[in-house]
């Protein structure tokens, strides 16, 4: 009985060694392939602050409200998809001054397609003395899609790599037996909230009904992805 106990481990070991020693044996070949591209953002997201303060309490918070959901419209924004309250629970924020006088304050996010459009919106609010606009984020909507066509790239990509690598040595690249993705970025230096970056115009400094609209222009969005294959070599 000892000897059969000690057999079948020995058999067991024997067998999975065997298989190990033939996966190592397969020749092969390992290529990576890096793939990238620049696209303009397509969703460009500004937080609105509407505060009493701006206006030295002459304006409720409710007055400017209407007065931003009028001018928006007027520039065919469609409010009630494009613009949200940034915080439901919080967003009806009080400010206690030093005479304890109470000043309102509501905060919105609006999403537009377009730098030129962003640009219209920041002349437009600040007309009704709304100026305090930031930028929150920028994004690229077809960022998946795109992202799937760039990993096809790499794939072709890392095959001729293999082939360009193999041709001196008169070895034909068969099937690949292993692909790995192994990596994939959106680099973008405003995608999440960026406190501190205003965007205000410039309609202070030029005389009234006078206002050149402002040039905005976002920095495109790198998309970037990475691909690892091994190739069978026949």
């Amino acid at each position: 009985m000892k000897k059969i106990v000690l057999l079948l481990p020995l058999l067991f070991i024997t067998k999975n060694f065997s298989q190990t020693k033939n996966f190592i044996d397969l020749p092969y070949i390992e290529t990576s392939a890096k793939v990238d591209t620049l696209v303009t953002p397509d969703r460009i997201f500004l937080t609105i602050l509407i505060t009493e303060k701006d206006t030295k309490n002459r304006t409720s918070v409710e007055e400017l409200e209407s007065k931003m959901n009028l001018k928006l419209k007027s520039l065919g924004i469609i409010t009630e998809k494009q613009l949200t309250l940034n915080d439901l629970t919080s967003n009806y924020k009080k400010y206690f001054l030093k005479q304890q006088e109470i000043l309102k304050t509501k905060s919105y996010s609006l999403v537009v397609y377009d730098a030129k459009t962003a640009s219209k919106v920041i002349a437009a609010l600040e007309e009704e003395e709304i100026s305090n606009v930031s930028l929150e984020k920028t994004e690229y909507s077809k960022t998946e899609q795109l992202l799937l066509i760039l990993k096809g790239k790499a794939i072709v990509k890392a095959k001729n790599t293999a082939i360009a690598l193999t041709k001196p040595l008169n070895q034909k690249v068969g099937n690949a037996i292993y692909i790995s993705d192994s990596n994939s970025t959106v680099s973008n230096m405003l995608s999440g909230r960026v406190p501190g970056v205003q965007i205000r115009g410039f309609a202070s400094f030029k005389a009234e009904n006078d206002y050149d609209p402002i040039d905005i222009v976002f920095d495109k969005i790198k998309i970037e992805t990475q691909i690892n294959v091994n190739f069978k070599l026949e």
